[in-house]
C-alpha cells in the first residue's frame, strides 16, 4: 500500500497534520494522498478526556505571553505558531462546525463544553480534503528506504510513503495509544531522545498513601515496546519513573481519606528543592485520589517530578491566606477566637470543639480534618496530675500553619494520569522553519513526541495543533 504523505499517529497534532497537508496540495491542485495510521479504533481518544472532557484545545494569548509557558527552547515554536497561531486555530474549528467560546485565562474551549466536539470537528475537516484515516493500524517499525519510508504494520501489511510525519505522542495515559512509540521509531531513524518523565501530574504527599515506601522499591519489567529509549541508559531512565506508575492506584491512607475531594480556590503553593525555593504559584488547588493537583499543583510539577528522579528532597508549602500577612493573620485569628469563646452555645464545649469552630471560621469545613491531622501542634495537651489535663489551643500556631502548611513529597503519579510527557526527540536534530529531520531527508516530527512541554491551560494542545500544521504543510511542500 502507498500513499505520497503518510502520518503515524492520529491525535491532535497528527490530525492537524494530515489537514494542513491535504489543503495545501488542494490548493496546488496536486492529486497526492495523505494517509493517516492510527492504531486505536477511533483516532484522537487523548483528546476525549482533556480538561476532564470540556478540552481547553488552544489559549489565545499572542506570542510574548505564550511562549513564557512554554518549558525548555521555547523559541523553537516560533515559526510554527506564526504559520498557525490561536486566531487560526479558532477560526479553523469554527469553520469545521465547532463554535468556541474564550473563558478566564484566555482559555479556548468548544462552545458546547464537550471534548468530543474537538475530535468530529478535526475528522470533518480531514475527511472533506480527503485524508484517509486508517484506524486499528498499529505500526511495528519504520525504515528509510528507495528516497522514502517503508513502514511494517503489527499484522503483517507494508506501506510505503516519499514523505513521513511521526506523530504519536508521548507516554501519557498509555490506554489513549500513547505508549511511546514514536521515541522507538525516531531513534531507529538516528535521532536522540532527551531524557523523559512525566509533567503535569499529581505530587503524592508523605503519608498520603499506604504502602508507598514499598511501591517505590517495586520496578515493573519492561519491554522495548513501551519505551525504546537511548540503549540501556533509556531504559534505566523509564525503570526509574515506574517506580512511581502505580502510585494512583495505591489506596488512600487515613490522611489521604481526610483530604481527597477538597478543593481550595485563591491559595498559593510553593516548591522547595533541597531547602531552596524553586518556584510558586497561586491560582486553584485540588486535593485527588492521586495527591496534590489542579492548575497549580501541576504548575509546579515539572521541576517537584524531575528533582524527585535526581534524588532530590522536595517539599509544597500550601499559603491558605495569601492576601493576608502573618502578622496580621495572627491577631484575625486571636480575634475570632474571643469571638467563639464568648458565645453563649461555647461554654459547655471542649477546647477542641470550640477548635474546630474556630477553624471554620478560617477554611472550608472539609478541609479541617485533614488540616488537623497535618497540623497536631494546634493544640497542646498539658499533664498537671493523673487525672488532671489541660487543653491549650495555640493560636500562633494556627496562624503559622494557614501561611506555611507543609508537605514533604516523596513520589509522584507517573505517565498512567500524567497529562503531558516531558523531553523527547531533541530539537537539535529537527529544523525549525519546517519540522523536517536535519538527518533524514522527508522525515518530519510534531507534538508531544518532540522534546517540548507546556503549562496547563491550553498551551500543549495549541503547540501540538501549530507544529502539527507546519509539519504538514511542510510536507506537502517539499513534494
Amino acid at each position: 500500500m502507498k500513499s505520497d504523505i503518510i502520518i503515524i499517529g492520529g491525535g491532535a497534532s497528527g490530525l492537524m497534520a494530515a489537514w494542513s497537508a491535504a489543503s495545501k496540495l488542494v490548493a496546488d491542485g496536486s492529486p497526492a494522498q495523505v494517509t493517516v495510521l492510527e492504531k486505536m479504533p477511533r483516532p484522537a481518544r487523548k483528546i476525549m478526556i482533556t480538561g476532564k472532557g470540556r478540552c481547553n484545545f488552544s489559549n489565545v494569548k499572542a506570542w510574548n505571553d505564550f511562549v513564557q509557558h512554554i518549558q525548555g527552547k521555547a523559541d523553537f515554536v516560533r515559526p510554527a505558531f506564526y504559520n498557525f497561531p490561536p486566531e487560526d486555530c479558532v477560526k479553523f474549528f469554527e469553520a469545521a462546525g465547532m463554535p468556541a467560546v474564550v473563558e478566564r485565562g484566555d482559555r479556548a474551549f468548544p462552545a458546547s463544553h464537550r471534548a468530543s466536539d474537538v475530535v468530529d470537528a478535526l475528522v470533518r475537516a480531514c475527511n472533506g480534503l480527503g485524508v484517509k484515516i486508517v484506524t486499528e493500524a498499529t505500526v511495528a517499525s519504520v525504515e528509510s528506504a528507495d528516497g522514502g519510508f517503508r513502514i511494517a504494520l503489527s499484522d503483517g501489511g507494508i506501506w510505503t510513503c516519499s514523505k513521513l510525519i511521526v506523530a504519536t505522542g508521548g507516554l501519557s495515559y498509555p490506554g489513549t495509544g500513547s505508549t511511546g512509540d514514536g521515541y522507538r521509531f525516531a531513534e531507529a531513524l538516528g535521532h536522540h531522545i532527551t531524557p523523559l518523565f512525566p509533567s503535569l501530574t499529581a505530587l503524592v504527599p508523605r503519608g498520603y498513601k499506604i504502602s508507598l515506601a514499598a511501591n517505590l522499591l517495586e520496578t515493573s519489567t519492561l519491554s522495548d515496546s513501551f519505551y525504546p529509549g537511548n540503549g540501556t541508559e533509556g531504559l534505566a531512565q523509564v525503570a526509574d519513573s515506574q517506580r512511581f506508575i502505580r502510585q494512583r492506584s495505591l489506596p488512600l491512607s487515613e490522611l489521604g481519606e481526610k483530604l481527597n475531594g477538597v478543593k481550595l480556590k485563591n491559595v498559593a503553593l510553593k516548591l522547595t528543592i533541597e531547602g531552596s525555593e524553586a518556584g510558586g504559584e497561586f491560582g486553584d488547588m485540588d486535593f485527588t485520589d492521586g495527591g496534590i493537583e489542579g492548575p497549580i499543583g501541576f504548575q509546579l510539577s515539572r521541576k517537584a517530578v524531575k528533582a524527585l528522579m535526581n534524588g532530590s528532597r522536595v517539599e509544597l508549602s500550601l499559603d491558605l491566606k495569601p492576601a493576608v500577612p502573618l502578622e496580621e493573620l495572627t491577631a484575625n485569628v486571636k480575634a475570632l477566637w474571643a469571638e467563639v469563646d464568648r458565645d453563649p452555645r461555647s461554654k459547655r464545649l471542649h477546647e477542641k470543639e470550640k477548635c474546630r469552630i474556630l477553624l471554620g471560621k478560617l477554611m472550608p469545613w472539609e478541609l479541617i480534618p485533614g488540616f488537623t491531622a497535618c497540623n497536631p501542634d494546634i493544640i497542646t495537651l498539658e499533664r498537671r496530675g493523673r487525672t488532671d489535663t489541660k487543653v491549650w489551643v495555640n493560636l500562633p500556631t494556627i496562624a503559622r500553619c494557614l501561611k506555611d502548611w507543609r508537605f514533604k513529597i516523596e513520589g509522584y503519579v507517573g505517565y498512567e494520569r500524567a497529562v503531558v510527557t516531558a523531553g523527547g526527540v531533541s530539537l537539535d536534530e529537527v529544523l525549525r522553519k519546517t519540522l523536517e529531520s536535519r538527518l533524514v531527508p522527508g522525515l518530519y516530527f510534531c507534538g508531544e513526541l518532540l522534546d517540548l512541554d507546556c503549562d496547563t491551560g491550553g498551551y500543549n494542545l495549541q503547540t501540538a495543533f501549530s507544529t502539527g500544521f507546519l509539519a504538514g504543510l511542510s510536507a506537502a511542500s517539499s513534494l
